[in-house]
């Protein structure tokens, strides 16, 4: 894994908590809508992809086509496969408020889904047990709304500023949940975009539309080994 500056990636994580919570409200509403309108009604054939996560998932400050989940759209279009990709990331996200918000999302089928959280819990120091047991949870009850859905894990990694054990048995915890539960598993969602100036937003937080690319070329080397020959 590339090295990444610690002090920059230390700044964006820190931002990109503090400024989540400021956006939610709206993008609440428009991840709502998003949804009622994206998921799929009649068509039986086609299948759904739902990408559930943070600002990072939501694509903030940008057009919501240069959101990652909008490239993978664009992926599978370009190559025939037919699957609708709904993006229901929120800003400001945790694993507890997606636990909360996990069973509305999951009004209508989903064939895949793709789980992005947990950098907000590692930014705000929620205890790393508490972070597990939500993502447990959510895994849970996604596979119990159905048995057969694939699910995705996106790793995660914090700065240090936390201290090194805590950084470090948090970047456990993703590869240790999708062993558990035989997950496939993005080892960094942000590798290759974390801490590069010339890849995140003015605000030194958000990916710009070229890091949303590599992030869902990121993705997309998982996703693909998911969807059927």
């Amino acid at each position: 894994m590339r090295n990444i500056p610690i002090l920059t990636f230390f700044l964006c994580f820190l931002l990109l908590a503090s400024c989540g919570d400021s956006a939610n409200k709206e993008e609440k509403k428009a991840v709502e809508e998003t949804v009622e309108t994206d998921l799929p009604q009649e068509n039986v054939e086609e299948k759904t992809i739902l990408f559930f996560g943070t600002s990072l998932t939501a694509g903030l400050g940008l057009e919501p086509e240069q959101a990652y989940p909008a490239l993978i759209q664009q992926k599978l279009d370009s190559l025939g496969l037919d699957y609708e990709v709904v993006n229901a990331g929120l800003s400001g996200e945790t694993t507890a408020s997606g636990k909360n918000r996990v069973n509305w999302v999951l009004n209508q089928n989903v064939d895949i889904f793709v789980l992005e959280l947990g950098a907000n819990d590692g930014l705000r120091g929620v205890p790393l047990e508490e972070t597990r047991k939500n993502l447990r949870e959510i895994i849970e009850i996604v596979r119990e709304e159905n048995p057969d859905i694939r699910i995705i894990l996106a790793g995660m990694q914090i700065p240090p500023n936390m201290g090194s054990e805590y950084t470090s048995e948090f970047k456990n915890i993703f590869p240790e949940l999708a062993e558990e539960y035989k997950l496939e598993l993005i080892p960094f969602i942000l590798e290759d975009v974390a801490g590069n100036p010339a890849l995140n937003q003015q605000d030194g937080i958000h990916p710009t539309a070229k890091g949303q690319k590599i992030m869902a070329e990121n993705v997309w080397e998982v996703l693909e080994t998911e969807l059927p020959e």
